[in-house]
């Protein structure tokens, strides 16, 4: 039994005048333990699968599919019990744009005090507090600070300590290093990889595909709403098989070799509008007739690509 099994899961945002389709029958698996990076350009879909896996998709809605968390179909679930017994006690999430998100007029201290209170937490919340903010390593003086008065690296961990203060054993993390320096990057890289040794499993939605090898056992590429494929991170990188995982590849600049990068042309569909066949068919080097057709789910020796080529 997989530890997380999504199966054609499909969500999708309504507005006065169309819905957008953000999801389109993805499907992936986790074993107990392992990391999954997600990656793909902006607006594919990545934070709203992401989203889907805690339920809380603002102004968009699950479809279909079903999401398995160690054999129990979540979605199936109340909102009140999804609530008490899986949202930040087993699946937890550091949001996009995490730095912006803490209150400016609470101490950080409140803020914690604040999540345990929703959550109905019944043991020593000091405890459990100082233990979280040791766990990112920051020292306990932070608690009385306002977030005004950290750095954009200590506000990032305060965020990543309170997705981790219940204890949960899946942790999806959306873009965490994005707009903090090098430095501070590192840090945050080194720190989910902590955690993944203390038997964590992690999704980290990111556009970097290097920060994703480390940490990631298996690999999604996203495009236009669909994971269009999904592998161990080894065979991604060495053999990617989808046209548009070669192109993220090609578009990444080397030291080692004498190569210019290369870009992907066009511009990626309106997802309002979603097209029958390949959503990649008009930018693709490769695209033939029967593309024009709905893509097929091909099996490899980890996962899956949605391609022809492959047949």
């Amino acid at each position: 039994m997989s530890f997380i099994k999504v199966e054609n899961l499909s969500a999708k945002y309504d507005t006065s005048k169309r819905s957008v389709h953000a999801l389109d029958d993805v499907s992936f698996f986790l074993e107990s333990g392992e990391s999954v990076g997600i990656a793909g350009e902006s607006a594919c879909g990545k934070t709203t699968l992401g989203l889907s896996m805690i339920r809380m998709i603002p102004g968009g809605k699950i479809e279909s599919g079903s999401i398995l968390f160690e054999g129990k179909p979540i979605l199936d679930l109340s909102e009140s019990e999804f609530d008490k017994n899986y949202r930040w006690k087993k699946i937890a999430m550091i949001f996009q744009g995490a730095m912006n998100s803490l209150d400016p007029v609470f101490t950080i201290k409140d803020q914690f005090v604040e999540i345990l209170k929703q959550h109905h937490y019944k043991g020593d919340f000091d405890k459990l507090i100082l233990d979280a903010v040791a766990s990112v390593s920051l020292d306990e003086s932070v608690l009385k600070k306002y977030p005004h008065e950290l750095s954009g690296g200590m506000k990032q961990r305060i965020v990543i300590a309170m997705a981790l203060l219940l204890k949960p054993k899946f942790v999806i993390a959306d873009e965490p290093t994005t707009a903090l320096d090098v430095l501070v990057q590192a840090q945050i890289i080194n720190l989910l990889k902590k955690l993944k040794k203390s038997g964590m499993s992690i999704m980290l939605i990111s556009h970097d595909l290097a920060i994703i090898s480390e940490i990631a056992e298996k690999i999604g590429i996203m495009y236009a709403g669909q994971l269009v494929e999904f592998g161990k991170s080894s065979d991604i990188f060495k053999n990617p098989k989808h046209p548009y995982t070669q192109g993220i590849l090609e578009s990444i600049p080397t030291l080692r070799e004498n190569k210019k990068p290369k870009f992907i042309k066009g511009i990626p569909p309106n997802l309002a509008e979603p097209q029958s066949g390949c959503r990649f068919i008009e930018r693709c080097p490769h695209a033939m007739e029967k593309c024009k057709k709905e893509p097929p789910k091909l099996k490899t020796d980890s996962g899956y690509v949605m391609c022809w080529l492959y047949e």
